[in-house]
């Protein structure tokens, strides 16, 4: 038998894009997926619809929680789960057909592997666009992050760091995950194929959160968590202007301002 994994589906208000999301999960080549959407809250029709899958589909199932942000919804997803394994997939995402199975294909035989991503687009109603992604590399990942949030990774790996941070509102969530999931040691490795589609409307959560103040408010939340890895990666803190963090960092110890 193989293992399960769980792909959590959190959804605020994505009535439109729902079924589209389960139905890339559902054709997926790996046997062993349950499909577990959390209904954060919507005021759409969106629980209508989880419902009407569930009823359609035998491992697909619905969590109602009132709205309290995508990573309480993702975490509600993670703690219900049965799988070894977890995929995040936001309620307007899509997955390739291979995508998982050559994931945990990976992870089942790499046990130093914590995590697994792959190439990825981005799409909404005039095509698609290559989502140019830089291979894993720790130092870099203390400046930027180059895994989005639906990789593969072991449910247990996620309880041992708390999962996904509850009081980060300010976005890129998934970054601060992956900090605090690689920091201590794991490998990381990238499919070299299109596996993850993105798609961007409206109401896409990155167009939300890439203002200077919510930079701010997020540079300020990371270091405050993670100081132990930027010190010993940027030799200071993460700056706003990201790329100088290092350089910054050994001009002021060097003049005694750090």
């Amino acid at each position: 038998m193989k293992p399960t994994i769980s792909i959590i589906i959190p959804c605020y208000n994505q009535a439109q894009f729902l079924a589209k999301s389960v139905e890339s999960a559902l054709n997926s080549t790996y046997p062993e997926l349950e499909i577990i959407i959390v209904n954060d809250g919507s005021t759409d029709n969106s629980e209508e619809i989880a419902a009407e899958l569930t009823e359609k589909y035998t491992n697909v199932y619905l969590l109602n929680q009132k709205n309290a942000g995508v990573t309480s919804a993702r975490n509600s997803g993670i703690e219900f789960s049965k799988g070894k394994y977890i995929l995040p997939l936001d309620g307007d995402d899509l997955i390739s057909s291979n995508y998982i199975s050559e994931a945990i294909q990976v992870l089942e035989k790499k046990p130093e592997v914590k995590v697994v991503y792959c190439e990825a687009v981005k799409f909404d109603e005039f095509g698609q666009k290559p989502w140019k992604l830089k291979d894993f590399n720790l130092n870099l990942l203390a400046r930027d992050n180059m895994i989005f949030v639906s990789a593969v990774f072991r449910k247990a790996d996620a309880l041992a760091v708390g999962c996904f941070s509850d009081d980060m509102k300010m976005g890129r969530e998934d970054w601060e995950f992956w900090i605090k999931m690689l920091k201590n040691g794991g490998d990381v490795a990238k499919l070299p194929f299109i596996g993850f589609f993105y798609r961007i409307h409206s109401g896409s959560k990155r167009k939300k959160t890439g203002t200077s103040q919510k930079k701010r408010e997020r540079i300020a939340y990371l270091n405050s968590k993670h100081m132990d890895f930027f010190e010993r990666e940027l030799n200071g803190p993460l700056r706003f202007q990201r790329t100088w963090s290092k350089p910054y960092n050994n001009l002021m110890k060097f003049l005694g301002k750090l």
